[in-house]
Parts: structure tokens; C-alpha cells; sequence
């Protein structure tokens, strides 16, 4: 079997202003390693069409942070997944903890986005994890395979061929404490393995993603592992040296 590419898709949240949008831009550009290595750049909704203009003649990839789990309508304060495509948008960040935990997104919402994404034409960057108390109560594969059966069960296993997963353990995220290497390459297996019980070649093909605390000093260590095939990054994606170190890891 071919080595999965690897990803690096940076997620910079509720963060940013036009300049500062432009200037990571412009760097990212121009020193990204993109020959072995695919970036992802999510900025908010309102950057998405400054982002694609300066990422025109690169080879960096631009997607979203979210999208409707409607296709269009009567829906104030909504961005439908036709709308991503107008800009360019290639992927869609689907199932976030934070939309999970702090903006109360259910499974049957993440799913219902997983399929609206995939019929609309954009790759799923879809996000699984489990919370400290999860992981202390031994609960994590409970929660990822829950998790995983809700988009089977909405899209089948056959909507993993066009998607990427994330896995990034609640705990971790923004709180400067990562996973280990260890940690991480287990829950990536875990994943993987719950797949490869319906389809072995689409589990076997997908990319999974660490998200939780990378930084340039750990990156290294996390992608190390054989299931982990590169990184959704938050905070240092909002550092152009630390991003630019990350990318360098994952190539």
C-alpha cells in the first residue's frame, strides 16, 4: 500500500483580522513545503473570499470551519455548502468539538453535514474525540465508535472514500496538553480498525488527522505514528514560523 499523503489543516477558529488574514497568507504561501505534503487552510467565513483570491496561484488548499445543515433557504445567519464551492472551498471542517460540546451540535446534525458536504461536492474533515472524563471512565472507544456508526449509519461507510477524519482528544485542545504519541497512534488504530469492519480498502486509504495541542516541538513525535497522517492544527496555525515547523514535521 501507497503512504497516505499527508495533511495539514489549519483551523484558525473565531481568530483574525484582514491584515493579519493576509500576512499568514503571504507567508504560507510562499515557504509552505507543499511537494509531499497537502495544506488546508480554514480562516472564518468572512476571510474565505479574501483567502481564495491570495491562494489563487498557490498550491495550498482553502476550506470552511462549518457549514448549514441546510441546503439553502430561510435560514438567517446560515452559509450553505453551494456558497463554500462559489469561493473555492475544497473541504469543510464538520463536527468540531466545540460545535459539539459548546454549541450543542448532536451526532444526527454532524451526520446530517457529513452528507450535505459530500452531495455538494466538498470533502468532510470530520472530528471525533472524547472528553477528559471519557478518557479517565476508559470510555474512549465507546465514544469514537458511537461516533463513527452515526455517519455509517446516515452515509455509509462508502462516504469515508471522499472524507478525512480528525481525531482530537477534548482534553487537549487548547489546553497546551497534548496526547502522546502513544496516546494518539492507539485512538488512530482504534479508528481505522472500526472501519476496515465494514470496508478494509476505504479504511485503509483514509486520512486521519491528530488535533490537540500540536506544536512545532511535538509534531515530530505525534505524526510518527502509522495511522496518524498529519495534523488539524489550531492555535500555531495562527504563528506562521510554528505552522511552517509543523508542515516541515509532517513531510
Amino acid at each position: 500500500m501507497n503512504r497516505r499523503q499527508p495533511l495539514i489543516a489549519a483551523n484558525w477558529k473565531m481568530n483574525g483580522n484582514r491584515a493579519s488574514v493576509e500576512a499568514l497568507l503571504r507567508a504560507f504561501s510562499a515557504d509552505c513545503p507543499t511537494e509531499a505534503t497537502e495544506v488546508l487552510i480554514c480562516p472564518p467565513f468572512v476571510h474565505i473570499p479574501l483567502a481564495a483570491e491570495l491562494l489563487a496561484d498557490s498550491a495550498l488548499t482553502l476550506g470552511a470551519q462549518n457549514l448549514s445543515e441546510y441546503a439553502g433557504g430561510a435560514y438567517t445567519g446560515e452559509v450553505a455548502a453551494d456558497m463554500l464551492r462559489d469561493y473555492g472551498c475544497a473541504y469543510v471542517i464538520i463536527g468540531h468539538s466545540e460545535r459539539r460540546y459548546v454549541l450543542g451540535e448532536s451526532d444526527e446534525t454532524v451526520a446530517n453535514k457529513f452528507c450535505l458536504a459530500l452531495e455538494s461536492g466538498l470533502k468532510p474533515v470530520l472530528c471525533l474525540g472524547e472528553r477528559l472524563q471519557d478518557r479517565e471512565g476508559e470510555q474512549t472507544e465507546q465514544v469514537l465508535s458511537e461516533q463513527l456508526d452515526s455517519i455509517i449509519c446516515k452515509a455509509g461507510v462508502a462516504g469515508f472514500a471522499n472524507a478525512v477524519v480528525a481525531y482530537e482528544p477534548v482534553w487537549a485542545i487548547g489546553t497546551g496538553r497534548s496526547a502522546t504519541p502513544e496516546q494518539a497512534q492507539e485512538a488512530h488504530e482504534f479508528i481505522r480498525n472500526w472501519l476496515a469492519r465494514y470496508d478494509a480498502e476505504a479504511a485503509a486509504q483514509l486520512r486521519i488527522l491528530y488535533g490537540g495541542s500540536v506544536t512545532a516541538d511535538n509534531a515530530a513525535g505525534l505524526f510518527a505514528g502509522s495511522d496518524v497522517d498529519g495534523g488539524l492544527i489550531g492555535g500555531a496555525s495562527l504563528r506562521a514560523d510554528e505552522f511552517l515547523a509543523i508542515c516541515q514535521a509532517a513531510g
